[in-house]
């Protein structure tokens, strides 16, 4: 492996860094923490695709939250290029949100 090549890992975590600054709207916490971020893959060509999904269908962000993430992950160097995938499958629900979600919003 050159020097050159850049390890997926650690782009992975850039993405996740960037993901974290990103919020929903009606909720003060990020769509990372509230797991809104199904899956993150990202190809030899540097190509990341995010599996993502909405707090519900009808979000009043549908349209704008999956281009605000593009672009964001897109502003990363040594990205190439970015795809946001919204699935409703599994439905999204507060079990999904990590423990630092949960206590932000006083659920724990």
């Amino acid at each position: 492996m050159s020097e050159s090549t850049l390890d997926t890992n650690v782009l992975g975590d850039k993405i996740v860094r960037v993901l974290k600054t990103i919020y929903d709207p009606e909720i003060p916490v990020d769509i990372y923490e509230l797991g809104l971020i199904y899956d993150v893959f990202v190809n030899e060509d540097y190509e990341v695709k995010i599996l993502m999904t909405l707090t519900t269908p009808n979000c009043p962000v549908a349209e704008t939250l999956p281009l605000e993430v593009e672009e964001k992950v897109k502003s990363i160097n040594e990205v190439k290029d970015a795809e946001v995938e919204i699935t409703f499958d599994p439905p999204w629900s507060q079990d999904l949100m990590s423990e630092e979600a949960k206590l932000e919003l006083g659920m724990l």
